[in-house]
């Protein structure tokens, strides 16, 4: 049975695209060395569209409001702007009632866009561009530890790596949050209430680090500006053993945290890259493996969500769990010495 893989690395090739959802400019380079912050594409969009109906207003066929028209497409206006003249000594005008771009002109209407924003694509982490996305971004290589979550916020930003999780279960206050961290990404174990989130965004960070979110906490932590990685689930869970070690002997190193959503589709998951110099050459990490026994795996559901342990066997056939279904099953031991039978869709190899 193939198994999705969790990836809690201390060092490996990481290679990422970094795409827009539209087309823009993009304004990287193949073998261009990035920074994390730096722009790589960008592009401009409309929040709303307005409809000039132009024949209507005028009282004249399509044909001759076309003709009338004195705009084109793609012509960019400022407000007030007239874009047709109908008939008459005093002839009444049409005029933009924003400044926006033509979208198109045809049929006696005119559809203007308006409100224009521009996106901005970030690299995300430092790296050398390996290949570009036509009118779309870049992919991105680079060498360093590499740490998925289970959740994130849909923002990023990078910084110096803070850690305030002397234990795996920490608690983060709003009163352990100082001047001192401006800029800076926190590590710890668990936040308890929105008042902390809020003193984060007023610190400001660049990002957290937790272990886990409660349900209740999830509405705040979409909304703060800075991004959310959890690493571990919902709840009240520890940090598994092996991100704590990485991260915790990763303190005072530029971090890269991409919060995107876990996407069980395409595999893509929130994660911390620690950029770390390397000369060698390192392959890329699988994106799936066969389960087999000797592989570090990770319980993706209660009660040992987040746990950390090792598969000792994968039972030929189908097991009868204690609630009567029959699934593929698989001996794990868990750290602390425990062996549990755990259905194979509830785990996920790490590696």
């Amino acid at each position: 049975m193939k198994a999705p893989i969790h990836h809690i690395l201390p060092l490996t090739t990481i290679v990422r695209e970094r795409a827009m959802p539209i087309a823009g400019t993009v304004h990287a380079r193949l073998n261009q060395n990035v920074n994390a912050n730096d722009i790589i594409a960008e592009a401009s969009w409309a929040r709303e569209h307005i409809l000039l109906d132009v024949a209507r207003t005028l009282h004249i066929s399509t044909s001759e409001a076309d003709a009338r028209i004195t705009c084109r497409n793609d012509d960019r206006l400022p407000a007030n702007s007239v874009i047709a003249v109908g008939r008459g000594l005093f002839p009444p005008r049409i005029r933009t009632p924003r400044e926006g771009r033509v979208v198109v002109v045809g049929g006696g209407q005119v559809l203007l866009e308006v409100g224009m924003n521009k996106l901005e694509l970030r690299a995300g982490f430092p790296g050398t561009v390996i290949d570009i996305l036509p009118g779309r971004g870049a992919v991105i290589r680079a060498t360093g530890a590499l740490v998925q979550g289970v959740w994130g916020n849909n923002r990023s930003d990078s910084g110096q790596l803070i850690n305030l999780a002397d234990k795996p279960n920490s608690i983060l206050s709003a009163a352990r949050l100082d001047a001192s961290m401006r800029g800076s990404i926190v590590m710890t174990g668990l936040v308890k209430d929105s008042e902390t989130l809020q003193a984060a965004a007023a610190v400001p960070l660049r990002g957290l680090i937790l272990s886990c979110i409660s349900q209740e906490l999830i509405q705040t932590a979409r909304e703060m500006r800075y991004p959310i990685v959890v690493t571990d689930g919902f709840g009240m869970l520890p940090m598994n053993a092996l991100a704590y070690k990485l991260l915790s002997t990763n303190a005072k190193r530029e971090v890269s945290l991409n919060a995107q959503p876990y996407d069980r589709y395409t595999g893509a998951r929130p994660e911390i890259i620690i950029p770390l110099p390397f000369t060698g050459n390192l392959e890329q990490p699988p994106q799936s493996v066969e389960f087999s026994p000797g592989q570090q795996v990770r319980m993706r559901r209660a009660p040992s969500m987040g746990s950390i342990g090792t598969l000792v066997e994968v039972r030929p056939g189908l097991t009868v769990m204690p609630g009567g279904l029959r699934v593929p099953a698989g001996v794990v031991k868990i750290e602390g010495g425990e062996s549990v039978i755990v259905p194979l869709v509830n785990l996920e190899v790490v590696g």
